[in-house]
């Protein structure tokens, strides 16, 4: 087996290395035995590919709640800490308003001041402030009252987020050992197969790749003419093109590596069109749009869990990020199984004029799919 298939089948595991802690049980490899057929293999990696890059999804999901979560302990905290800067305040005005009162106050009647009073207006002014301060701190005094009831049900709510912050970080660790934990069965995997299946393997995979795309485009359901893009589009595309030949790192938003739904958010992300972090957040919250619609910078969503994203180039191509082990690629559209495609801009316009951007040549290479293997380098003979 060349160096080169070895450093592309433990990408995964040193990319996960590098920012997980180990799992502290995992399956043992395959019991050694007949060789095994290599349509099974492919199934079986299949199955795993798409059980780690669901975790994956969901870990996704988990961190971007943990991430609002985050900010909303943060906010509350803040207005927590003025509420009881205001309480402060109001305690201090009641106390000086209520010793103002006390100072002013005598045991003589109002009425029996002003008719012994040698100067009336004097005393009439006198209980003028008198009952200022009076209503001032029945005032202060309600407000008071309406910051302390604040200040205990900021702490409430504060406490409330901070125990959700902890469960998401509990839950968020353990996904993201369930998906160490299938990054490494698909090592495994890898590593028990021999040279002959690993060709034979990916040879099936571009069978299956091309089958699946001259399907489509005889089928009628992608039309042979591509629209331009709106403005955003245009702006989402170029951002995935120049990311070509970046790896693929489970969890990563880039700028040095992306996963599928990493890369097509940050595209539209820096197109100005902000949207959801992941592919089923993706499909779930954006407008749907018909596969004979596509224009460049649509989302296309695969697999019926919405578990993998691209960006649709056009002429029947997207940008993706495939899976460990793989690099930031253009595909044929139907290199997995389709299940829809979105418009995160439904109410721009297309551009009049479109001029689609450079591929470089070798942006076609490495594996198409989001499952299987990477594509093998046949030994030289030693």
């Amino acid at each position: 087996m060349s160096g080169r298939f070895l450093r592309l089948a433990c990408t995964a595991a040193v990319a996960a290395q590098a920012v997980l802690a180990p799992v502290s049980a995992v399956a043992a490899p395959p019991a050694p035995g007949p060789e095994r057929p290599v349509a099974e293999l492919l199934t079986d990696l299949q199955q795993r590919y798409r059980q780690a890059e669901q975790a994956t999804e969901t870990y996704n999901a988990t961190e971007e709640r943990l991430e609002r979560q985050r900010a909303e302990v943060d906010r509350l905290d803040g207005e927590l800490a003025r509420s009881r800067l205001s309480l402060h305040s109001s305690r201090d005005e009641a106390g000086r308003l209520a010793r103002q009162q006390y100072q002013s106050v005598t045991g003589i009647s109002p009425y029996v001041r002003l008719l012994l009073a040698r100067d009336p207006q004097h005393a009439l002014d006198e209980g003028h402030v008198i009952g200022q301060l009076a209503r001032e701190r029945a005032e202060t005094v309600g407000r008071l009252a309406d910051d302390e009831k604040r200040q205990t049900e900021l702490a409430r709510k504060a406490r409330k987020a901070l125990d959700t912050r902890l469960a998401l970080a509990a839950s968020q660790k353990k996904q993201r050992d369930e998906v160490q934990g299938r990054l490494s069965e698909v090592e495994r995997l890898l590593a028990s197969l021999t040279p002959a299946q690993l060709i034979a393997l990916a040879s099936l995979e571009r069978t299956g790749t091309a089958d699946a795309q001259r399907a489509l485009t005889t089928s009628g359901a992608l039309s042979a003419t591509t629209p331009p893009p709106s403005q955003e589009g245009d702006r989402a595309v170029r951002y995935a093109v120049r990311q070509l030949g970046k790896p693929y790192q489970w969890g990563a938003q880039g700028p040095t590596s992306y996963d599928c739904s990493g890369l097509t958010s940050q595209a539209w992300d820096h197109a100005g069109t902000p949207i959801p972090r992941t592919s089923q957040q993706q499909w779930a919250d954006l407008p749907h749009v018909p596969l004979n619609q596509l224009r460049p910078g649509d989302l296309v969503v695969y697999f019926p869990e919405a578990t993998h994203v691209a960006l649709y180039l056009g002429d029947g191509k997207v940008v993706q990020a495939p899976r460990p082990g793989a690099k930031i690629k253009v595909s044929p559209i139907a290199a997995n199984p389709i299940l829809g495609a979105v418009r995160p801009d439904p109410r721009s316009r297309p551009l009049g004029r479109y001029t689609p951007p450079t591929i470089p040549k070798t942006a076609t290479e490495g594996p198409d799919e989001s499952f299987g293997t990477p594509q093998p380098t046949v030994p030289t003979p030693t």
